[in-house]
């Protein structure tokens, strides 16, 4: 049995971008692009100086370093640095650069402003609103000033749409990105070919000077403002993206970029934006040397469905570059009342996160942030479908087959595992009603299963194993390395309707 291999530059690409978390990434990020209009600042390409771009970033940071901090003294919470940093940079590319006083206030009252918004604008612990939006637009409406977006020039794109696409193919969104752009170019291009300008012309204006690229990689997709499905934060960009191009006015608030997006941030949360929720721990379990699952019991009941994932917040001290937030499948069933649970791998050395998650001790709260995730079961249950699992891929799938468990449903699973020790949930597996083919150097001798050999099976083994996987609808767990294979060995054996859900960073 051969071993299909992902392309070096995709899983390189994935490797990379799995060292740090979606926040720690995001800072890096700005970051480079900051330091970018410093370059084309000291080579004269931008209008502002380097000491006008150098006090308002120091001040836009500033602003929301402290107010975090005050904020957090005040209400006994561990401000989020990587949140300020964020905000404030946001911030940064918004206002004119200068050094006068009465400008740089006004940087540092919408830093102040964008703040307080998460603390003040919250459901269940969770921001409503994008908090950088806030802060210009609460600026703008006071009339003190306004966001200029002036990091929407020519030489500034050079950075910012490489840095989006990074940042966007790391989050998994570009396709709502994409829907937004392409939403706002339209609409902003028949309106400047009716007023008689060019295609070229427009098309040029629109690239250059409007800031579609940064909104859509920086702002709108924002993690704790989306709806949790996929069609949700489809049509929220398709709306976000008519706003942003269309001229309108109400009363003297004129229609602005962080207007649009707020808007759009509304119609998230009617949509079904989840608050944060506080979980206490049950107990912690081991599902193989290398694995635990961790119970939690929810202060109030969690909405999810099978297949979804749970951000956890861990605040600890001196966090690495994985951050205090990560994201984990969940393992329980929605129909299991009471109870949230989450699988993990235990690897050595941890990150700061995983340290402090696994130091836990039952009774110990934590807080999630998050539940999302399009990784879900066809609505017909009909379909037939093939899982294939690699490593701790196996928890959406536990919480998928648990929550089916009794349904007729053509199910085969491949799982993939470097020992019988390593096969987590193997004995409520065998309880299942699904075929399982198990991938690892030696047989399990596990009573109904068909042991393949080595490695995730390529295209042949599966066309032998599967020789229907063209009618199945194929969902692939697991690290990025084996997700690519897996989907290659899909593809190559006929499988046309494919769902990933790659775990970065584990």
């Amino acid at each position: 049995m051969s071993v299909s291999a992902p392309a070096a530059p995709r899983r390189t690409l994935n490797t990379v971008l799995g060292r740090w978390t979606m926040y720690r990434f995001t800072v890096w990020l700005l970051l480079a692009i900051a330091a970018w209009s410093f370059v084309l600042s000291f080579a004269g390409v931008l209008f502002y100086t380097p000491a006008e771009l150098g006090a308002t970033a120091a001040t836009a940071v500033a602003s929301t370093l402290i107010t975090s901090r005050v904020a957090g003294l005040l209400l006994r919470t561990r401000p989020q640095t990587d949140s300020s940093l964020i905000t404030g940079l946001l911030l940064f590319f918004l206002f004119w650069p200068s050094t006068e006083g009465a400008q740089l206030a006004t940087v540092a009252l919408a830093g102040a402003v964008a703040t307080a918004s998460k603390y003040l604008l919250v459901f269940r612990r969770r921001h409503i609103f994008n908090p950088a939006a806030v802060g210009a637009f609460v600026v703008a409406v006071t009339g003190l000033g306004g966001a200029v977006w002036w990091v929407a020039t020519p030489g500034m794109l050079v950075v910012v749409l490489p840095a989006a696409l990074l940042g966007l193919y790391r989050n998994r969104l570009l396709p709502m990105a994409g829907v937004f752009a392409f939403t706002a170019a339209a609409v902003v291009l028949a309106r400047f070919v009716t007023a008689g300008e060019s295609v070229p012309d427009a098309l040029t204006t629109i690239v250059l000077s409007y800031p579609v690229v940064f909104l859509a990689g920086f702002m709108l997709t924002e993690p704790l403002t989306l709806p949790p499905l996929r069609v949700q934060r489809l049509v929220e960009a398709a709306v976000v993206g008519v706003l942003f191009a269309v001229p309108l006015s109400l009363g003297p608030v004129m229609m602005s970029p962080e207007l649009a997006l707020l808007a759009g941030n509304a119609l998230a949360f009617a949509m079904g934006q989840r608050g944060a929720v506080r979980l206490r721990l049950r107990e912690t379990r081991d599902l193989t040397p290398t694995s635990r699952e961790l119970v939690f019991e929810p202060s109030r009941p969690v909405r999810f469905r099978a297949g979804q994932y749970l951000e956890l917040a861990v605040p600890h001290f001196e966090p690495d570059s994985r951050g205090s937030r990560r994201i984990f499948s969940i393992t329980t069933a929605p129909s299991e009342p009471g109870t949230v649970a989450v699988g993990l791998r235990v690897a050595e050395p941890g990150s700061s996160f995983k340290t402090a998650l696994l130091r836990l001790r039952p009774g110990a709260e934590i807080g999630a942030t998050t539940v999302a995730g399009d990784f879900l079961l066809p609505r017909d249950a009909r379909t037939p479908m093939l899982m294939i699992a690699s490593g701790i891929g196996i928890t959406p799938f536990i919480s998928q087959l648990r929550e089916v468990r009794g349904e007729e449903r053509d199910i085969v699973l491949v799982y993939a595992a470097s020992s019988a020790d390593e096969l987590a949930y193997a004995a409520e597996l065998q309880e299942l009603d699904v075929r399982v083919l198990v991938c690892m150097p030696s047989d399990p001798g596990i009573p109904g299963w068909t042991w393949l050999g080595p490695g995730l099976p390529d295209s042949d083994v599966l066309r032998e194993k599967v020789p229907d996987v063209g009618d199945r609808a194929v969902y692939v767990s697991g690290s990025p390395q084996a997700v690519a294979a897996a989907r290659k060995a899909v593809r190559g054996a006929g499988g046309r309707r494919i769902r990933t859900d790659p775990f970065l960073g584990y």
